[in-house]
């Protein structure tokens, strides 16, 4: 084999050969999902295959190899979507799952924050514990998830791999319908997280450098909890007036139909309406619809209800924003027999 000088030829000698030059580079390395391994050495050696009088001649220059380094990067995503909950509620979970984005074996140490600016309530994280490893993969908070705890039990995760994380909150008793409550998880390299490409000299896997990649090795990311706990109490009832003074559903008889609706929870049942289809062979009573005894126009107008016969008739009336405090809502109108 040619010795690595050779390439140290005179200029005259390197223009007579520049048409046939070719040069190659052979590196030895393992793509990774997460990149390549650390620990990997690349070795890199150049060829140079070039014709001198009338024969094939090759060249090798010296080999130039590193060991590479180990980045170090976090992703935090919700898995769960918004989580309906009721006034009081307690261990409210939200699914999450940190994923080990760098290419070698990394712990993280993981944070909840419940105190999110821009939400209408603040959950607060459970006691004694708020966060757990979602241990059956059940992605609910059961009896035999395995409770986290900084330091004690920080998550080891090789290249790419995902843990699973439940965040349990208590849902205060002063919070409305439809209001949101965030709460965040954080999840931060051991070795240490900041600007990317900050260097941690020599405490990468195996005491290569470690190297922060562009998440900053921390990543925090919230989900959200919605009141949803409203109950109605929808009763709806009927009086049939036939025209020889009985109560026999025959025809011409009038049916006269009473709905109540009344919030027995906290909460605000916004814009409530009541809608209630005309049965079939049966004609609506005209002028006949009252909201708590007040009579309400058939016509769309400026009231709170009308008929609708625009495609199935029926009555409909708009009772607002309800809440416990408005007490018992009746509706009432009348239809005949055909």
């Amino acid at each position: 084999m040619e010795s690595a000088s050779r390439l140290l030829a005179p200029a005259s000698t390197v223009l007579r050969c520049v048409s046939v030059l070719c040069v190659i580079l052979v590196p030895c390395s393992r793509v990774y999902a997460a990149g390549t391994a650390v620990g990997t050495l690349v070795e890199s050696t150049a060829i140079v295959d070039f014709i001198q009088g009338g024969s094939r001649q090759q060249t090798l220059s010296n080999t130039v190899s590193f060991v590479v380094a180990e980045r170090i990067d976090v992703v935090v995503t919700l898995r769960s979507g918004q989580v309906a909950v009721s006034p009081n509620g307690l261990d409210q979970a939200l699914l999450f799952s940190v994923t080990n984005t760098g290419n070698g074996s990394e712990a993280f140490s993981l944070a909840v924050n419940s105190v999110v600016a821009g939400d209408d309530f603040d959950p607060v994280p459970s006691v004694p514990d708020s966060v757990f490893f979602d241990t059956d993969g059940s992605g609910d908070f059961n009896t035999g998830d395995v409770a986290y705890s900084m330091g004690v039990n920080d998550p080891v995760l090789a290249a790419d791999e995902s843990v699973d994380v439940l965040v349990l909150n208590d849902i205060p008793g002063a919070v409305a319908n439809a209001e949101v409550g965030r709460s965040e998880l954080s999840a931060t390299a051991a070795t240490g997280s900041g600007v990317p490409g900050t260097v941690y000299a020599g405490q990468g896997d195996g005491g290569v450098d470690a190297v922060i990649g562009t998440t900053g090795a921390t990543t925090t990311v919230s989900g959200e909890y919605v009141v949803d706990d409203i109950d109605i109490n929808v009763v709806k009832s009927q009086l049939v007036s036939d025209p020889n003074g009985g109560n026999e559903p025959i025809v011409g008889a009038t049916i006269t139909y009473t709905i109540t609706v009344e919030v027995v929870s906290s909460g605000t049942a916004t814009a409530a309406v009541i809608s209630d289809p005309i049965p079939t062979w049966s004609t609506y009573v005209p002028d006949s619809i009252t909201l708590n005894g007040t009579a309400i126009s058939d016509a769309t107008d400026g009231d709170s209800g009308e008929y609708d016969a625009a495609v199935s008739p029926a009555v409909v009336v708009r009772l607002g924003d309800l809440t416990q405090a408005d007490g018992l809502q009746t509706v009432a109108f009348q239809v005949r027999i055909d």
